[in-house]
């Protein structure tokens, strides 16, 4: 089935990982990165688990696993070696509504977490329904290879003229236009020979060109 894809904010929002151990790991520090508001639930909190919550505002459960702990949850992700164990904790996520994953069982998940390719702002991410997170991960390196972190810098340069653009160019085709050139290869090329500052000069000129 077709799957929607979103990039959800979850800023201070409480999300339950189960498991202690190592792909759990992987999982608090991507929702870390998120700024979620992190419960670990675990029978036994392993040390890189504890070493990675050290000073953060996650908060570790150090007990066996109850359908409690789910309350008020946006998101859960189960990364248990227990097979049973997943299989309650996705039952116990239907029934309230929670979108739940169960870590490699992809009949079990409402969702699946993409490999993503990071450039400030700048997010790509590559899912495979799940068929394959291996070859996800590999196009995602390969990504990387093409997408620098010069591109992260080129958007945030787009991010502070966007409002410019707007204030300026009033008609709707004019602005369209602006923004087409803006973002093209030949802005984004212009940008990585000469520069920020060089590059705004330029964007101001095609601006002025449209302006209203």
């Amino acid at each position: 089935m077709a799957k929607y894809p979103i990039f959800i904010e979850l800023g201070g929002r409480r999300v339950v990982v189960i498991g202690g151990g190592s792909v759990a790991v992987r999982k608090v520090q991507a929702l870390l990165s998120a700024e979620a508001r992190v419960v670990v639930v675990a029978k036994h909190i392993g040390d890189m688990m504890a070493a990675l919550c050290t000073g953060t505002d996650v908060e570790l459960v150090e007990s066996g696993y109850s359908k409690s702990y789910l309350t008020n949850a946006v998101l859960v992700i189960a990364a248990t070696n227990n097979n049973n164990l997943n299989k309650k904790i996705y039952k116990d996520c239907q029934e309230l509504d929670i979108l739940c994953n169960v870590v490699d069982v992809p009949e079990l998940c409402d969702f699946f977490v993409p490999a993503v390719v990071r450039r400030g702002a700048l997010q790509i991410a590559v899912s495979t329904d799940g068929y394959s997170p291996a070859y996800a991960g590999h196009l995602r390196k390969k990504l990387e290879s093409v997408i620098t972190e010069e591109h992260g810098h080129f958007l945030d340069q787009l991010n502070a003229l966007r409002k410019r653009v707007i204030d300026q160019v009033a008609a709707p085709a004019d602005r369209k236009t602006v923004f087409g050139r803006l973002v093209d290869d030949t802005s984004f090329e212009y940008f990585e020979k000469n520069g920020p500052a060089a590059w705004r000069d330029h964007a101001e000129k095609i601006i002025l060109e449209h302006k209203s």
